[in-house]
């Protein structure tokens, strides 16, 4: 019979980091739990201890992450938008949605951001010994 902390144990596959980061969670453990406010990341996991950001400059990669997704979707919204009024040819429809996606993107997904690229760094670089992760929270393959 299994012990009842071994369900709780996921392989960490890009999926499943990529969806915990993306719902603002550990992507170690998949806490909640992890921003203080809706702008400010905790330095651990309160669960696992995982250190959320795990070296200095490390949130460049998220802040690069948010202005990717913001200029995409301010992109869509204008090719949309014109598309949309082709026939119009009003300048306001067309950039009253830009302006809005470019004002309401970034706050909106600073902190999805800030854990997804927590998530890809973790993808990239897996715990280590010094990083003083919970041993219980360790995918079974990262047991030592």
């Amino acid at each position: 019979m299994p012990s009842p902390g071994a369900r709780r144990l996921r392989t960490l596959s890009l999926p499943v980091l990529v969806w915990r980061g993306f719902w603002r969670r550990c992507p170690q453990c998949g806490s909640g739990g992890c921003f203080a406010t809706w702008f400010k990341l905790r330095e651990r996991c309160p669960r696992c201890n995982f250190a959320l950001q795990r070296e200095e400059g490390f949130w460049i990669g998220g802040i690069g992450m948010n202005t990717v997704v913001t200029f995409g979707l301010v992109g869509i919204s204008l090719l949309v938008s014109f598309v949309v009024t082709w026939e119009d040819r009003r300048g306001v429809a067309v950039f009253v949605p830009a302006f809005a996606v470019a004002l309401i993107v970034p706050l909106a997904f600073f902190g999805s951001s800030l854990s997804l690229w927590s998530a890809i760094h973790l993808a990239m670089t897996p715990v280590q010994p010094e990083d003083e992760v919970d041993p219980a929270w360790l995918s079974p393959a990262k047991k030592r």
